[in-house]
């Protein structure tokens, strides 16, 4: 059984000036463990898609099942159900340290204080971040944000992460870890749906789909270059 299904998913936008059609009867399945990016430029509906995935905002024709649970009751359905949406960049109160702010929200579902900091813990080291714990949160650079939204997705345990653009922010010689740690969340049998502006963005995915105007295409593969070979230099 496929873990998030988008059936028929078409989503609108207007305003005083134009109507714009987001999301155009999309369709796709996210299999358990499974490693997806969605690669589109702006305005394509890249992030729109992942947000309706996410149950943060409803389509206005077809559904979204994520574990069989229709995403139309919204995000915190989809939090029950095993979805989180990780944030690039944590709002709120910048001056409060990175272990306390993660550990908060783990104690605001009933866990105790000392277990919630371990938890913390835990899933910072797992992004690579645990040696920001101590870190004030507006001290993070754009990596290490990045990561912490990682992080934070990871402690609700979530059977599938949603990420807008993980790389967009991130210095290039940083990019590759970003990529290789959400890849060794998709192996541990989390799946991962991610958006990507760039093809850079695409390394390592399991399946790399092009959205555009709205529309979802077939996959999209690295066509292999043409091999020329070479004449050994002539001597003189």
């Amino acid at each position: 059984m496929s873990l998030l299904v988008f059936d028929g998913v078409t989503k609108r936008y207007a305003d005083a000036r134009r109507a714009r059609t987001a999301l155009d009867a999309i369709s796709l399945a996210v299999e358990p463990g499974e490693l997806v990016a969605v690669w589109g430029g702006r305005a394509s509906g890249r992030t729109t898609l992942l947000r309706v995935g996410a149950g943060l905002e409803q389509p206005d024709a077809g559904t979204v099942r994520f574990g069989g649970v229709d995403l139309a009751a919204g995000a915190e359905a989809a939090t029950a159900a095993g979805l989180a949406y990780a944030q690039p960049r944590l709002l709120g109160p910048q001056r409060q340290p990175l272990l306390d702010r993660l550990a908060v929200a783990l104690v605001a579902r009933g866990a105790r204080k000392r277990d919630a900091r371990d938890e913390a813990l835990a899933a910072l080291e797992r992004a690579g971040v645990g040696d920001c714990a101590h870190v004030r949160v507006g001290e993070l650079d754009a990596t290490e944000s990045v990561r912490v939204g990682i992080a934070q997705a990871l402690l609700v345990q979530p059977r599938l992460i949603a990420i807008d653009e993980p790389t967009a922010t991130v210095p290039l010689i940083e990019r590759d870890g970003i990529l290789a740690l959400l890849r060794a969340i998709a192996d541990s049998g989390v799946a991962v749906l991610m958006t990507a502006g760039e093809a850079i963005g695409l390394a390592g995915v399991d399946r790399a789909l092009t959205i555009s105007a709205g529309r979802l295409r077939t996959n999209v593969a690295a066509e292999r270059a043409t091999v020329v070979p070479l004449r050994p230099a002539s001597s003189v």
